[in-house]
């Protein structure tokens, strides 16, 4: 290979860790591609860097052209090298165990953190997310203050907070001994009007004489305008000596303060609970809960005459001893999408009272007297989405914390726990009931998983990471394994069914001759369908296929356990280097093991219970004439619980790591046919449901075609959002066929 010095010079210095993407054996320009050959590209905590001794294998330039290497496989074994001595940074050991298991086949992707990232490291926008509202900041612009965020804040919680205190000031005035209690109430009617801006302090000892002596004088120790702390400046003047004032009554031995917490502290409870509540469930206005709960906790529980309030114009009269109790700037912050509580994301966590909702109304309310079927079902579905997170996030815990091997026991057991759950449930109802419709929608719901892990999942995160990203790139190799599995997965679910069309008799329910009375006529013929009730055929033939192929399906998922996880490791492989990771010691998991165990073991019992809600309500659903069945279980029952890794594959997209996001959905899938089908045969055989592993032509011709559309999108790994929009489009095509479907026979 012959370069010039200065080519050769630049191909080196494009090979490092700062351009880790660049092309190699590219026949076009590739610098404004982001090169992702590593089953992933790097995320917004990890960053890769090769090994020098591997940059000289195949160099790369924007220059560089296919005529560059001699022999294009020699090229791929070098990029294959090249990966294999990448490594990756992470805060700690845990986040590293986190991050490497997302590479790993089997393994759930987890995006968000398992232990707690120090603050003083995370950037301003975070930082201020974190942030107490007793911070008094520089002196703001007028302008900067007259938000789309605080002028909303007025007409969703400012005037009717600011009227409730106007009232219990007034009765505070009216019980004489609580005129204290109202002159403040009367002055956070105000602030609460537009907070913004203005400071609630809490008075010093000195600074209060002062204001008692002389209260409408300016006795306040002066300080600059732009003082970014509250503490006293080292040249402060010392406070005048006053003289000695009798010793006040202490808080507690005052009969107005009881007066107070009996009449005037109750409906402001109410009053900021709710202005909490509201501004909590909305996320983005999770300041105003703060400055509610700081409220509520703080300042309504001290001595009123020890709260004083100034606005920004008084803000260069601070007194050196005041101190900031609340002060808030802006009512509504966009990036509070990112908040987490105890490492959950806020939006999980808020979905979270919905199973305690959805439980009572269920199991108490059983007659549907104050609550419909149809609301039933909706909340029970809706609950089942917190839990799937915290299920996923109680995997990744464990995960994280223990070798892999026990790592791909807890995602093999646990991973497919929530949608398990359901099915089970939804069998045995049916066979109790001597519904076969449940059976109908769980195939749905089984085939409705495949498609939309197979074409949604991947679909909506190239489209995302395409727009943002332009192209985004992909080992086709890490890939090429779980296409195989697809394929064979596919294959073994639905071999069952084309035997059964091969060699069962086709049997219709009523057949019309178009001629009149010619017997010799074309006939016509209704609800045809192969009978698999004669005995012979099923429980000869198809039954024991059934059953040996249930067995084939997990072998075949070890296999590629031991060949991704062991002897081709190096596929996937990604290594930590010791300088990268810092010591375990001081890293604090948001979920221990055991925790991590009893929270998936909680979670589980609650996803069974709202699963029993899920299959006992559906049924008027199911009843509508306008709604094909086979579209229920299709969309709702298939998305639903997979709502989460829908959220990571889109997180894992924006972070150009679209490797990951491909892998998200491949895994599931994958689960769905060689773990919780299996599982479905070996308890229908032990307790008979009727379960039969037979679908239906669309199930089959549906997820058919998908495994071949996506195996051929996904051949040049590369990925925009021209394929995802194509992805996502053949998705809808299917679910409009599903739903003008008619509904399976007998339902």
């Amino acid at each position: 290979m012959s370069q010039s010095p200065e080519t050769s010079s630049l191909s080196r210095r494009r090979t490092t860790a700062e351009q880790p993407h660049d092309s190699l054996c590219e026949g076009t320009p590739q610098a404004e591609y982001n090169h992702d050959q590593l089953c992933g590209s790097q995320q917004f905590n990890a960053a890769y860097t090769s090994s020098p001794s591997s940059q000289h294998s195949c160099p790369a330039s924007k220059y560089t052209t296919a005529h560059s290497c001699p022999s294009r496989p020699a090229c791929e074994d070098s990029w294959e090298e090249i990966q294999s001595k990448r490594t990756i940074r992470a805060e700690n050991e845990v986040e590293a165990n986190k991050l490497v298991n997302n590479y790993r086949f089997g393994f759930r992707k987890w995006k968000s953190h398992v232990t707690e990232r120090p603050l003083q490291v995370r950037s301003d926008v975070v930082k201020e997310l974190y942030s107490e509202l007793n911070v008094v900041k520089p002196h703001p612009g007028p302008g900067q203050l007259i938000t789309c965020g605080n002028v909303l804040y007025v007409f969703l919680f400012g005037w009717w907070v600011s009227l409730a205190y106007f009232l219990v000031g007034t009765l505070m005035f009216i019980t004489v001994i609580g005129v204290p209690y109202g002159k403040l109430c009367w002055k956070l009617c105000c602030y609460f009007l537009w907070p913004f801006g203005n400071t609630i302090h809490e008075i010093g000892n000195t600074l209060r004489r002062c204001c008692e002596l002389a209260p409408d004088c300016e006795c306040n120790i002066e300080v600059e305008d732009n003082a970014p702390v509250l503490l006293p400046s080292p040249t402060a003047v010392p406070a005048p000596e006053m003289p000695e004032q009798p010793p006040r009554t202490p808080y507690w031995h005052r009969f107005s303060t009881y007066v107070w917490l009996l009449l005037g502290y109750p409906p402001l409870v109410i009053i900021h609970s709710l202005a909490w509540f509201i501004s909590w469930i909305l996320v983005f206005t999770i300041p105003v809960s703060k400055m509610n709960a700081l409220t509520l906790g703080v300042i309504l529980l001290r001595a009123p005459e020890d709260v004083a309030i100034s606005t920004i114009s008084h803000r260069k009269h601070q007194g050196y001893e005041r101190r900031a109790l609340l002060c808030c700037y802006h009512a509504a912050n966009w990036y509070y999408y990112k908040y987490t509580v105890d490492g959950i994301n806020v939006f999980a966590a808020n979905l979270l009272p919905l199973v305690i909702v959805a439980l009572v109304m269920g199991y108490i309310d059983k007659e549907n007297k104050y609550i419909s079927s149809d609301v039933k079902f909706a909340i029970a579905v809706g609950s089942i989405i917190p839990l799937s997170y915290y299920i996923g996030m109680g995997i990744a815990s464990i995960s994280a914390q223990s070798n892999f091997a026990v790592g791909a026991v807890v995602n093999a057991t646990f991973g497919s726990i929530t949608e398990l759950t359901f099915y089970i449930t939804a069998l045995i109802r049916g066979h109790q009931t001597a519904n076969p419709c449940l059976q109908e929608v769980v195939k749905s719901a089984l085939t409705g998983t495949l498609l939309g892990c197979i074409l949604f999942i991947p679909g909506i995160c190239m489209i995302i990471g395409g727009l943002k990203h332009s192209e985004q790139r992909f080992n086709s190799r890490c890939t090429g394994v779980s296409s195989a599995l697809l394929f064979i997965s596919v294959g073994g679910v639905f071999a069952p069914t084309l035997f059964s069309k091969a060699y069962g008799n086709l049997v219709c329910d009523a057949c019309t001759n178009t001629t009149g009375g010619n017997s010799s006529g074309p006939y016509v013929c209704h609800n045809c369908h192969y009978d698999l009730n004669n005995g012979t055929l099923f429980h000869d033939h198809v039954e024991p296929l059934v059953y040996t192929l249930s067995a084939l399906m997990p072998f075949a998922y070890v296999i590629g356990l031991i060949f991704t996880l062991k002897t081709h490791s190096h596929i996937y492989s990604i290594h930590v280097g010791e300088s990268q990771v810092s010591a375990h010691h001081g890293t604090v998991v948001h979920w221990s093991r055991w925790r991590s165990l009893v929270i998936l073991i909680i979670a589980t019992v609650l996803t069974s219970a709202c699963a029993d809600l899920v299959t006992e309500h559906i049924q008027p659903l199911l009843n509508q004439s306008t709604i094909s069945q086979y579209f229920i279980g299709v969309t709702v029952l298939a998305m639903v619980p997979e709502i989460p890794e829908i959220v990571n594959g889109i997180q894992f997209a924006l972070q150009n790591n679209i490797s990951l996001s491909l892998e998200v959905g491949s895994c599931i899938a994958v689960q769905v046919c060689m773990l919780q089908i299996p599982v479905l045969v070996v308890f229908n055989a032990f307790y008979d449901v009727g379960f039969v592993l037979l679908f239906s032509d669309l199930h089959l011709w549906a997820s058919t075609f998908s495994v071949i559309l996506v195996n051929y999108i996904f051949m040049d790994g590369k990925s925009d959002y021209f394929q995802g929009t194509a992805l996502v489009v053949v998705y809808l095509i299917l679910l409009a066929l599903y739903f003008f479907a008619p509904s399976p026979a007998g339902c």
